[in-house]
């Protein structure tokens, strides 16, 4: 009896100790910082596809930046003339992932060399364009854009301030996996 009892104690108090790991590890988790980047490279249904696969991004949002006008919509952007560019909010673990490996990513999977468009998708809502959030943003890509033009890479990519970021209609949201499909415009090439 006594054997039985040791041991349920003992199972009691590994439990006890793993709980507060599993506790102390979740406010870890709820006290990370999360980043976002703006990454805009054609269609934002093959920009998307691949970032939200990527490890340590949190969630991915198809929307719209760089515009006129005030809460577009896709019949809007299509037209061409809001100025906005079709755009994919990247929110990350920065203790995962790193802004740089996310832009090695976007380089990856893309024609940046490309002007005025991607792949069929022609026009100034289909630009490349990374939005930036802040400087140490700005300086990578900065960075990588040098690195690729020492390449013999003609870069197409524009890069700018990220101004406000409108969300798109909910169907735009995951589109690849709701419809079980793959890029038409975005396929991964080893760059890097």
């Amino acid at each position: 009896m006594n054997k039985v009892l040791s041991g349920i104690i003992g199972i009691c108090f590994l439990m006890i100790v793993f709980s507060g790991y599993i506790t102390l590890d979740k406010k870890e988790i709820d006290n990370i910082q999360m980043e976002k980047a703006y990454f805009a490279s054609g269609c934002f249904w093959g920009t998307e596809y691949h970032f939200m696969k990527a490890p340590g991004v949190v969630s991915t949002t198809v929307g719209y930046m760089g515009g006129y006008t005030f809460a577009p919509t896709y019949k809007e952007v299509c037209t061409g003339i809001t100025g906005h560019i079709e755009t994919v909010e990247v929110t990350f673990n920065p203790e995962i992932t790193t802004f740089e490996i996310l832009l090695r990513l976007y380089y990856e999977t893309h024609d940046f060399e490309q002007v005025g468009g991607q792949g069929p998708d022609i026009g100034e809502q289909y630009q490349s364009v990374i939005f930036y959030v802040n400087e140490n943003q700005k300086k990578m890509v900065e960075k990588y854009i040098q690195t690729l033009t020492d390449k013999g890479y003609k870069v197409a990519t524009q890069l700018r301030p990220a101004p406000e970021f409108w969300k798109a209609e909910e169907y735009h949201q995951e589109y690849y996996d709701k419809k079980n499909g793959i890029p038409y415009c975005h396929a991964y090439k080893k760059i890097f």
